[in-house]
């Protein structure tokens, strides 16, 4: 969830935006290449980020230099590795979720491999099991976040609920992400279609644009830019004071300020929340197929899971993974979230999203 996304609430300030860039990462200084049998390329969106000591673990346990190679948001990373399939960037793929999976697995990106440790995911997480071309990494909520002084301040009460979004008091307050590049973007149109259904979330829509949402194209715009409630907004000096980000973004906010406040400057409206589901695959044309399915199982070891929360704001997928005590307080996952089966998505994304586009872009 990607799912989101997520840590990213750092840029400047805030947000796990590119700075967080290969985190962790490394190279061996000489030849850069997935064919280098002693490197292991990692393609992801620009919300990745493990501990310097994790992934130095795995490279002295595996004996393999972990290069990462981070590429937008994560539709745009997506539709990358698509177009360069034939001649991948890297071995090992990371961030594709629930809501473009169908469009990566159709399109042959990946190629068999279950992980070692696969056993210890939670069921309700698991996908493509009877070929195994995709490892669930982590989970997380797609939801509205809002900015608590500033519903304090006017004397408002902040939105929970998809309807409250379109109420008059709430007019010109919301940005949210293009979904047709944007994962969270994406997210927040599939909440709605499986609150409203097939047949009532296109009228939805055309309440939530008389109402004057904004449309950007990623989440960093979104989050960091546009958002008066997040670090890297207020310093933008951003005016909507609400977002469609995660409910993860309120624990970063806090945890990374200086001093950090007793509570979160900002909050979830809870009924608005679309779960996401984030995977990892060994890329069809890897160059280091051995190496992909070392790093693989790594990303779903107790480790790596235990290392999700703070660094990439979302919840680990392995069972008995400990969650830091910060991240439940401040991001605990929505107890009744949308959710909507694998096969809708695929048999009704793209549709949605053109019709989506013209609905809401022209």
């Amino acid at each position: 969830m990607s799912i989101t996304k997520k840590a990213t609430v750092l840029a400047v300030g805030l947000g796990m935006v590119g700075g967080l860039a290969a985190c962790g990462s490394s190279s061996d200084g000489g030849s850069q290449g997935s064919g280098d049998s002693k490197t292991v390329t990692l393609v992801s969106h620009n919300s990745w980020a493990v501990s310097k000591d994790v992934i130095a673990a795995f490279e002295k346990n595996s004996g393999y230099k972990v290069r990462v190679l981070e590429d937008g948001d994560a539709g745009q990373a997506v539709n990358k590795a698509i177009l360069t399939k034939d001649n991948p960037q890297g071995d090992v793929f990371f961030g594709v979720d629930n809501t473009l999976l169908s469009r990566a697995l159709d399109n042959g990106l990946f190629q068999p491999y279950e992980a070692k440790g696969s056993d210890r995911v939670r069921p309700e997480y698991r996908a493509d099991q009877d070929k195994h071309r995709v490892t669930p990494v982590d989970t997380g909520d797609v939801c509205v976040n809002y900015d608590k002084a500033y519903f304090s301040k006017h004397e408002l009460t902040p939105p929970d609920s998809f309807d409250d979004l379109i109420k008059p008091e709430y007019k010109d307050l919301l940005v949210t992400e293009n979904a047709g590049s944007s994962s969270p973007g994406l997210g927040f149109l599939l909440g709605t279609a499986a609150e409203y259904g097939d047949d009532g979330w296109q009228d939805y829509w055309k309440k939530l644009k008389a109402n004057g949402v904004e449309v950007v194209d990623s989440w960093e715009q979104a989050y960091n830019e546009e958002f008066s409630g997040s670090s890297g907004g207020k310093k933008a000096k951003g005016d909507r004071p609400l977002v469609v980000s995660y409910a993860s973004s309120p624990p970063a906010e806090v945890i990374y300020a200086d001093p950090q406040p007793d509570t979160a400057p900002t909050g979830v409206a809870t009924g608005t929340c679309f779960r996401q589901v984030e995977y990892a695959g060994l890329l069809s044309n890897a160059e280091n197929s051995k190496g992909g399915k070392a790093l693989l199982d790594f990303l779903i070891g107790k480790e790596f899971q235990e290392d999700l929360p703070l660094n990439m704001f979302v919840y680990p997928v392995r069972e008995g993974a400990q969650i830091p005590e910060a991240f439940r307080k401040f991001g605990p996952q929505a107890e009744d979230p949308e959710t909507m089966d694998p096969a809708k998505i695929a048999g009704n994304r793209d549709q949605w999203v053109k019709s989506w586009t013209s609905l809401v872009l022209k």
